[in-house]
């Protein structure tokens, strides 16, 4: 696909919809992984920063950038969990591309379907290499609009195909049970965590609440379990009680971001963590054992947002789901802009 140079690809909600339909939403959440993978393994080669956070009492709203020696990468998104009460979104987002050579962008695309699809496909990819080998059974707390794309995430990379599903409102469950119907799975709405987490190999949490919560009790933690923490994301907000962290292997994407916003929020800044690019090149290991419990403390980082985007760049080179966006001023002589502007009124 030729592009021209004053036009910028723009893949609307309509399209990111269109695209993971077209593919299919369990091959695009593979496909997904693995250029998350692939990116992970060049982890060193990435410009990294924490997140640039703007909080207020009712939310955050966050810049995440990144860039390698070609291409540069952010994404906008946003954290408000009262929207629902008003019907509006608790995540929003979109993401650009650009070319580090000219500073021109590539890509603007919708990212808040492509941020649920990114980070469930990390929490498989996470998994694959932390889980119990042959894990089918996985509980999930917390079933808004995260879930269902957990579910299919470990079970298009893992194969999971038992669901025990919990949430304080009874409906999120229903919802979710309906929206995966199609999909093969053996669903239990369970009445409570303890009941959810039951007979369980993998336990996914994914609350919305902007507080520090203990979803989860260490009680509740046997031997061998693999918990996939993705609810606390931000500074004030975790969902684990501080001894299931001391009994774990925690892994992380990016250790300076996640001591601010993680699980490990709750620990000492010197507390042993593993980042998760050093299991996926071999250089450190995963699960150590079959007891140990190992803990994926997830909140999300930018290189998994620049592999999403470069992954849906390629594929809307191949499938023309996108809109030409006329983003940039483009003179006849680049020093004489304000010509374009005596052109324009003529």
């Amino acid at each position: 696909m030729h592009r021209e140079l004053n036009v910028v690809p723009f893949v609307s909600v309509d399209h990111m919809l269109k695209l993971v339909l077209a593919i299919g939403v369990e091959p695009f959440l593979v496909q997904l992984a693995g250029y998350i993978e692939a990116d992970f393994r060049r982890w060193e080669v990435f410009d990294k920063t924490a997140r640039v956070a703007a909080h207020s009492t009712e939310g955050v709203i966050e810049l995440m950038p990144t860039n390698d020696d070609k291409i540069y990468g952010f994404k906008y998104v946003n954290g408000h969990p009262k929207n629902t009460r008003d019907g509006r979104q608790t995540v929003t987002a979109f993401g650009v591309l650009a070319d580090v050579a000219t500073g021109y962008p590539l890509l603007l695309t919708e990212m808040t379907i492509l941020t649920a699809l990114r980070t469930a496909a990390t929490s498989a990819l996470a998994a694959r290499y932390l889980a119990p080998p042959g894990a089918r059974t996985m509980a999930v707390i917390g079933n808004g609009a995260q879930a269902e794309f957990q579910a299919l995430a470990f079970k298009a990379l893992l194969g999971v195909d038992r669901l025990r599903l919990y949430d304080i409102d009874r409906s999120a469950s229903e919802k979710c049970v309906r929206n995966l119907v199609s999909y093969g799975f053996d669903t239990t709405v369970t009445g409570s965590v303890e009941e959810a987490v039951l007979d369980a190999q993998i336990v996914t949490t994914v609350t919305a609440d902007k507080q520090c919560a203990t979803i989860l009790t260490d009680n509740l933690v046997g031997p061998g379990i693999h918990i996939n923490g993705v609810g606390g994301d931000c500074p004030g907000k975790t969902e684990l009680h501080i001894d299931i962290l001391n009994r774990s292997d925690i892994f992380v994407e990016y250790t300076p971001q996640t001591r601010i916003e993680g699980e490990i929020q709750q620990l000492p800044p010197d507390h042993p963590v593993t980042e998760l690019w050093r299991v996926i090149t071999g250089a450190e290991s995963g699960r150590r054992d079959a007891a140990a419990i190992t803990l994926f403390d997830s909140v999300g980082f930018a290189v998994e947002d620049f592999a999403a985007l470069r992954y849906v760049n390629d594929q809307i080179e191949r499938t023309g789901l996108y809109e030409k966006l006329d983003l940039l001023a483009d003179p006849d002589e680049p020093r004489d802009l304000f010509g374009m502007l005596l052109r324009a009124a003529g």
